[in-house]
């Protein structure tokens, strides 16, 4: 029978590091909570998209959901740390920016979407006063922070928590033990939280259930997400392949995420089998995995195809070394969200109202959102796949 922590895994021997570990993160949000450390506020919508779990939250794909709703009304720039990215400092992305400049996942949204602007700075606070400011991006009409809810020396308009269904936070424990990056009462400061990775036959019931464990305050409102594919594209081939095509193949899964297990899990009954080649979060390939990969490959036999995620896929073109085999078969699996219960109208009006009240540009954004409702719900859902421009 499926749970809602089929994914937690507790490492009890742990628990007394996680106790100190505790204490640390609850004496710095009391700095926070008391005022003796400041977070500050922009006249700029600022919108912070992140969680309390590391990683495997899908915070991309959501945050990629709120540039869809609002690039066709305000200039929109995405703030992001840019994990593991060799520059430093605050980089505004162009049009020679690599992965390497931006980071991987910043990199995945440049890619999607060119009519927005991404920037990263570890610093968030300097990042925000260089798109207020600087000529490039001054005319931003919404920022959207990717990965903050930590960063409390920021204080956005609507702070969005989203937790694993898999991993709901409520029966997580703190890190090392667990991988909570804080105590689960923090939850607190979410204007909304958002259930992710839900399976799609969720029962009314369940829905209730999960209601009454967040335990949430009224002014937070809960939403319910799942994760919906969109027909496989060639990364090298520029073919697409749709899910009912892979029906009699098998898969040869390569991933470098926080937990590729939902994949696996949503995939599995669409396909012949599935052989994975798992590596960590934000992995950099090396020659060495290059070969792994290649001879995983190579010792599979029958009708075969490799699939990888956006974000492995932004890395994966930056490296040499595949076999033509592979990248004649190598495909990228795009992701969307999708608002359960009919919450996407709700959603969308709740963050198009917050925008629209506070946005510099309000009056234009009161101009387009006259217009027919054609951009409420269906342009919000359409899903966008990754073009690999310098390919």
């Amino acid at each position: 029978m499926r749970t809602e922590g089929d994914f937690i895994k507790i490492n009890e021997w742990l628990s007394p590091l996680s106790w100190l570990y505790g204490l640390g993160v609850k004496f710095r949000n009391l700095l926070f909570d008391t005022g003796v450390l400041k977070s500050q506020s922009f006249n700029t919508p600022v919108i912070s998209v992140g969680n309390i779990t590391v990683g495997g939250s899908s915070k991309t794909p959501h945050v990629e959901y709120l540039i869809r709703l609002l690039q066709d009304y305000v200039p929109v720039t995405v703030l992001s740390r840019g994990y593991k990215r060799k520059t430093k400092g605050y980089q505004l992305a162009n049009a020679h920016s690599t992965m390497s400049d931006i980071g991987d996942e910043p990199y995945q949204m440049k890619m999607k979407f060119d009519s927005i602007h991404i920037a990263v700075d570890a610093k968030r606070t300097r990042g925000i006063a260089h798109i207020i400011n600087d000529k490039e991006t001054r005319d931003t009409g919404a920022i959207l922070l990717d990965d903050a809810y930590q960063h409390r020396y920021v204080k956005p308009g609507i702070n969005i928590l989203l937790v694993d269904y898999h991993r709901l936070i409520i029966y997580d424990r703190l890190l090392p033990a667990g991988r909570l990056r804080e105590p689960a009462t923090e939850k607190k400061r979410a204007d909304i939280v958002i259930v992710t990775k839900c399976p799609k036959d969720l029962k009314p019931m369940e829905y209730r259930v999960l209601t009454k464990a967040m335990n949430l305050f009224p002014f937070q409102e809960l939403y319910f997400t799942t994760i919906d594919y969109d027909n496989l594209k060639g990364i090298y081939n520029g073919k697409s392949l749709s899910l009912k095509e892979i029906a009699n193949k098998k898969i040869v899964l390569l991933t470098g995420i926080a937990s590729p297990k939902q994949i696996v899990t949503d995939l599995s009954p669409l396909c012949n089998s599935i052989i994975p080649i798992t590596f960590g979060d934000h992995h950099a390939f090396t020659d060495k995995d290059i070969e792994y990969i290649n001879q995983c490959y190579q010792e599979v036999d029958g009708d075969k195809v490799i699939v990888t995620t956006e974000k492995d896929a932004t890395r994966l073109t930056e490296i040499e070394g595949l076999s033509e085999e592979i990248k004649s078969n190598i495909y990228v699996l795009p992701i969307h969200v999708t608002f359960m219960l009919g919450q996407g109208e709700k959603f969308n009006h709740k963050i198009l109202s917050y925008v629209r009240k506070n946005s510099r540009n309000a009056k234009l954004l009161k101009a387009k959102n006259e217009q027919p409702a054609k951009n409420s719900s269906k342009p919000v859902n359409k899903p966008r796949t990754i073009s690999f421009k310098n390919n």
